[in-house]
């Protein structure tokens, strides 16, 4: 059981996007540049560390690099059976999985982006990593103190972060390392996230999030609210909602994916922070990143189980001989033929992209749709995939 994941703020940094300018998947970020009517190319290019840190900046160019890590996995026909995002990253996860159009996930999170920080800016607030703790001692730290002080992530066993005015937020470390804990360490942050402080912002977002369709995802998403898998669109609005003004319940969802049965986790964006997290949670799980092009011939010897042959590594049809892609032949919105299931001959129309048709090159039996009815798909993306032997 694959499941990819996807980081949050926090995780970008200068020059995350050099690796993949000559990638075809770079094109979506030209895409999200006319939607959210900005240069994104500069900010994954040539903004510094300090520009990146700003909410506004760093939110939407951490979702776009997992965007176009995600589409770069996808064309090689590796697929998650379960997604989840690191609070930000739950966009990802939604998008990724078919629930969230990705013209819809580029205006939510820009307006996500612009409703925190100018809350924060509103609110002074901040955030401390609690190292060594359990969670419920770091908890009991917040309760002793008597001021606004919150559990705003739940991230790995022995890592809990807190999050509220700075002084109650230094009261409560200080409490935390009276109860046993390792070290109480303060985060370069410009608010305090996933707390009550975030209210207005919640307020905010919400009228953006009631004009979005949500659709059922494709595979199960698992938010950070309740650490649950979440297979409908009806569920989303409120949880997405919820999400600003609660804790990012992370280690309960790697928990949970655990038991699920996951076998490898793959950490899709910039930075191995959940890398990190899965490591020290899921003992059974491998865990892989891809944060450039290179990191996807691991990705296929990983999920291939096949050794490197003759010191080479296998790439491509040599690891998936009997499978075979269909892909976009263009940008636009897909729309499905119902009639296309079962064995199919080569040349079988499978649907239309803006009008043109998608034809499969090869005969076989059909496996299934990897894009959705309505879904806008980019060029060369994967449509449909089928087994010849």
């Amino acid at each position: 059981m694959i499941v990819f994941m996807y980081p949050g703020q926090g995780s970008q940094k200068s020059g995350m996007g050099e690796a993949w300018v000559d990638h075809p998947s770079w094109e979506l970020v030209a895409d999200a540049s006319s939607i959210a009517g900005r240069d994104l190319e500069a900010l994954l290019l040539h903004a510094d560390d300090d520009e990146l840190k700003q909410t506004r900046n760093a939110q939407l160019a951490t979702f776009l690099t997992s965007m176009v890590v995600f589409d770069a996995v996808q064309r090689v026909g590796v697929e998650g059976a379960a997604h989840a995002g690191h609070s930000l990253g739950e966009y990802s996860a939604l998008t990724a999985s078919g629930a969230l159009d990705f013209d819809d996930a580029v205006r939510l999170v820009a307006e996500r982006g612009e409703a925190m920080q100018v809350c924060a800016e509103s609110q002074v607030g901040t955030m401390a990593a609690v190292l060594g703790l359990d969670d419920h001692k770091v908890e009991s730290a917040c309760h002793r103190v008597d001021d606004d002080v919150w559990v705003a992530n739940f991230n790995a066993p022995g890592q809990v972060v807190i999050a509220g005015a700075p002084d109650a937020v230094a009261a409560a470390g200080d409490v935390a390392k009276e109860l046993g804990a390792k070290r109480a360490m303060a985060l370069p942050v410009s608010g305090a996230f996933h707390t009550p402080f975030m209210g207005p912002a919640r307020d905010r977002l919400r009228k953006a999030i009631d004009q979005v369709e949500f659709r059922d995802p494709d595979r199960p998403v698992y938010a950070n609210v309740d650490a649950m898998a979440h297979g409908e669109a009806g569920d989303w609005p409120a949880l997405l909602s919820s999400q600003l003004t609660s804790p990012v319940r992370w280690r309960q969802t790697l928990n949970e994916l655990d038991q699920a049965g996951m076998t490898t986790c793959v950490e899709l964006g910039p930075g191995t922070v959940l890398t990190g997290m899965a490591k020290r949670t899921c003992k059974g799980a491998s865990t892989l990143k891809v944060n450039t092009p290179g990191d996807i011939d691991t990705l296929l010897e990983a999920v291939s189980g096949q050794p490197k042959s003759g010191g080479a590594l296998l790439e491509g049809e040599a690891l998936f001989a009997t499978e075979r892609l269909v892909v976009s032949p263009c940008a636009g919105v897909f729309t499905r033929l119902d009639d296309s299931a079962g064995h199919i001959d080569a040349g079988r129309l499978l649907g239309h992209v803006n009008g043109q048709e998608v034809r499969s090159p090869f005969a076989g039996e059909l496996q299934g749709f990897l894009a959705l009815e309505g879904e806008r798909v980019t060029a060369s993306q994967p449509i449909a995939w089928l087994r010849t032997s």
